[in-house]
């Protein structure tokens, strides 16, 4: 129990001024330099590790359909579903348009800089 008695913060601020006053100049801004380098490489980690939402399971259930049905019937529900499908291929040309924008710019960027 002694040793947890003797320690203070004040006490270890005082050591570190006096650790500090013995150093010489150059000594202490290979200090600032270090710490510098250590918060820039932390914040880096830090500004990186943010999370995505997570992935959404899209079930698609697959419709019954009775073995008496008509060919009129299968050609007008495959004009029902061409309408869905054609609005979600045009939403899926739309995403990926803008991803390839996105993914253009970048290189634009990078190319301006010489990379």
């Amino acid at each position: 129990m002694n040793f947890i008695a003797r320690l203070s913060p004040f006490r270890a601020i005082r050591d570190l001024r006096f650790f500090l006053s013995q150093r010489q100049p150059y000594e202490l801004g290979f200090l600032a330099l270090s710490i510098l380098i250590t918060t820039a490489v932390i914040a880096g980690f830090v500004a990186d590790s943010r999370v995505e939402k997570p992935y959404k399971k899209n079930i698609i259930y697959v419709e019954q359909w009775p073995a008496t049905r008509t060919n009129a019937e299968i050609v007008a529900q495959q004009k029902i579903d061409q309408v869905v499908r054609d609005k979600e291929k045009a939403e899926q040309l739309r995403r990926e348009k803008e991803l390839q924008a996105q993914f253009k710019k970048l290189d634009d960027r990078l190319k301006a800089v010489g990379l």
